[in-house]
C-alpha cells in the first residue's frame, strides 16, 4: 500500500491507548529484538548525517525517516504473518480473525497508514513507547496533534517558511535555522547512543543487564518547524505475571500515561 492509496477500512481505536505485547522467550527473540532497536539508532544517526548535509532539504530528511518508520512496521508484521500481513489486518478488521498475529497487523497497518499521513499533514507528531519486560516487549504507538512541551527539540527550515522578512532579519533567521538543525543532528547523535545502551546485544549482556528497558521519543512538523526528541524510561518489571507466545493487545502502560503527561501540552490530542 503506497501513501497515496485510499484509506484502510480499519478500526482506529485499535491503535489509542493500546499497545502490542510481543513474545521476548527464547535466543531468537532476543536477536530479533536487538536488530530491530539497533536499525532505530542507525536510523537517528542516518537522519543526524543528513541534517548536517547541506544538499539535503530538511524535508527531505524528515520524509525518509517517515518512509524508514513505515518499512520497519511491515517487515515487524511480516516476521509474524510469514509474508505479506494486510491481508490478516483485512480479516481482523472483518470480524474473520480473532487471533494474536492478526491482530498486530491491523494495529501495524494503522500505524502505518497514520504514517501516510504525515507526509502531507503538517501539525501531526508520532510518539511511540517501547518498553522491554524480563519475558515480554510492548510497542505503544501514538500520534498527536497539538502542542508538546519543551522536552522536544525544534528546528526551523527556512525554505519552508511562509513568513515574509527583511533581508536582514532573513539573514538572521537563516542562520538560527541553521544552528537549530545542527542541534537537532547533535541530539540525534547523542540519542542513537542511548538506544544501543538502553538494549544491548545479548550475545555481550547477560539476562539481568537487559531485564527491563524503555524509551520514548517524538518525531513531527508544525509548518516550518520540524521537532525530534527521545528518552528512556524505566517500566515495571513486574507488571505482567505471564508469557506470552504470540502478538497480544494489551491497555496502555503507566509509563505510557506518564509520558502523555509529561510530554503532551494541554490542547494536545492522542489520535
Amino acid at each position: 500500500m503506497s501513501r497515496h492509496e485510499s484509506r484502510f477500512a480499519g478500526d482506529a481505536r485499535l491503535l489509542h491507548r493500546q499497545a502490542i505485547r510481543l513474545p521476548l522467550l527464547d535466543a531468537d527473540d532476543e536477536r530479533q529484538f536487538h536488530r530491530t532497536m539497533s536499525a532505530v539508532a542507525d536510523a537517528q544517526e542516518r537522519k543526524a548525517a543528513l541534517l548536517r548535509d547541506p544538499e539535503t532539504s530538511v524535508l527531505d530528511a524528515y520524509e525518509r525517516q517517515l518512509d524508514g518508520l513505515e518499512a520497519s512496521y511491515r517487515q515487524a508484521a511480516e516476521v509474524y504473518t510469514d509474508g505479506p500481513y494486510e491481508a490478516a489486518a483485512q480479516a481482523y478488521s472483518a470480524g474473520e480473525r480473532d487471533d494474536g498475529t492478526a491482530a498486530f497487523a491491523a494495529y501495524l497497518l494503522e500505524a502505518v497508514w497514520r504514517l501516510q499521513q504525515m507526509f502531507t499533514i503538517h501539525d501531526m507528531a508520532f510518539f511511540p513507547l517501547i518498553l522491554r519486560y524480563p519475558r515480554s516487549r510492548t510497542v505503544n504507538v501514538r500520534f498527536v496533534r497539538g502542542g508538546l512541551t519543551d522536552k522536544v527539540h525544534w528546528y526551523e527550515s527556512p525554505e519552508h517558511s511562509t513568513e515574509e522578512l527583511a533581508d536582514e532579519y532573513a539573514d538572521v533567521y537563516r542562520n538560527e535555522s541553521l544552528w537549530s538543525q545542527k542541534e537537532a543532528a547533535n541530539e540525534m547523535e547523542s540519542t542513537a547512543r542511548l538506544i544501543r545502551e538502553e538494549f544491548p546485544d545479548p550475545e555481550e549482556t547477560s539476562p539481568d543487564e537487559r531485564r527491563t528497558g524503555g524509551i520514548v521519543s517524538v518525531v513531527g512538523r508544525r509548518g516550518s518547524a520540524f521537532c525530534t526528541g527521545l528518552e528512556t524510561v524505566a517500566p515495571n518489571p513486574d507488571r505482567f505475571d505471564d508469557a506470552v507466545t504470540e502478538p497480544t493487545v494489551v491497555e496502555e502502560s503507566p509509563v505510557a500515561r506518564r509520558t502523555a503527561a509529561e510530554w503532551l501540552a494541554d490542547d494536545a490530542v492522542l489520535l
